[in-house]
């Protein structure tokens, strides 16, 4: 399962959904197209308004997992994030077994 924490200083996503085979999983692929997104469109914005963090362990896949630290909460970034959240949310209510979002 994949899950999102939402924080005011952090938004970290971590796990796999068990949707499909790892190559064609489409509520993973969604998730991380919806977060790689946002990172890239806050950064087109200002580009210190977040961190961004993706961690990998060798030898355990489940330990995975990418982080935004939120320096700046200018009107922007605000928007894209929450949009980001809404998104995560509705493939939530869409495919509850395989992604969650839990706020802080």
């Amino acid at each position: 399962m994949i899950k999102v924490f939402v924080s005011k200083e952090e938004i970290k996503i971590m796990g796999h959904s068990d949707y499909s085979m790892t190559q064609e999983d489409i509520v993973c692929s969604s998730a991380s197209s919806i977060f790689i997104t946002t990172v890239n469109a806050i950064w087109r914005f200002n580009e210190k308004a977040i961190i961004y963090k993706h961690y990998e362990d060798k030898n355990d896949d489940s330990l995975d997992y990418s982080l935004i630290i939120i320096n700046d909460y200018d009107e922007i970034t605000t928007k894209l994030l929450d949009n980001m959240i809404d998104l995560l949310k509705e493939l939530s209510k869409k495919y509850p077994k395989d992604i969650i979002v839990k706020e802080r």
